[in-house]
């Protein structure tokens, strides 16, 4: 769970770095900025990360200790690179710009992945949720229909056995279509 709550904020948190530290702000007063809020789990790290600074912790090795907590490889990789450069003063504006690009590419392969994945989900839910209680109704009018013609097709259930019929029929539409929809759910990529 972490992990995906990570990656989701992990672009705009990468890009909100890169245009604080391109217009001239320090690193200390661009992970300020990101603690503010907005930038979900990252942004609850960086205040702890901010409160133990207030304490006497050096920046380095709070940054350290955020990257064995984080979970995913994106956010890690941020972390190192903000360590590396607080350890050894490194092109981090560089380092973020094709971090940012590789995050975005990421991104955009899942969501590519997800489109894929959901393929004909949408129009089995739409065929289900259309043709099943068209063909439904036509069984509970059945009695109705063919009232007289009995004597031909044989005895046909009476009008209380055909509407539980129906609504038995409808109850496993509606679950068919909540797993369905519980499918196109689950394949979620969390972007």
């Amino acid at each position: 769970m972490r992990e995906q709550e990570e990656s989701r904020d992990l672009l705009y948190a990468i890009r909100a770095l890169e245009i604080m530290m391109s217009s001239g702000v320090g690193l200390e007063a661009a992970i300020l900025s990101i603690s503010g809020g907005g930038y979900g789990i990252i942004s609850e790290d960086f205040q702890k990360m901010i409160k133990q600074q207030k304490k006497g912790k050096k920046l380095e090795i709070a940054l350290r200790d955020l990257m064995k907590k984080a979970s995913s490889k994106g956010y890690k990789k941020l972390l190192t690179t903000m360590y590396n450069n607080v350890k050894s003063n490194t092109d981090v504006l560089k380092t973020l710009q094709m971090q940012a690009e590789a995050e975005e590419e990421e991104r955009n392969e899942k969501m590519q992945k997800y489109i894929e994945d959901l393929g004909g989900l949408p129009e089995s839910l739409l065929s289900i949720g259309m043709i099943s209680p068209i063909l439904l109704g036509l069984v509970g009018l059945a009695p109705q229909l063919m009232g007289d013609a009995g004597a031909i097709m044989g005895t046909l259930p009476s009008n209380s056995t055909m509407m539980n019929m129906v609504r038995i029929g409808l109850g496993i539409t509606l679950l068919g279509m909540a797993f369905i929809g519980m499918k196109a759910h689950t394949k979620d990529p969390g972007v």
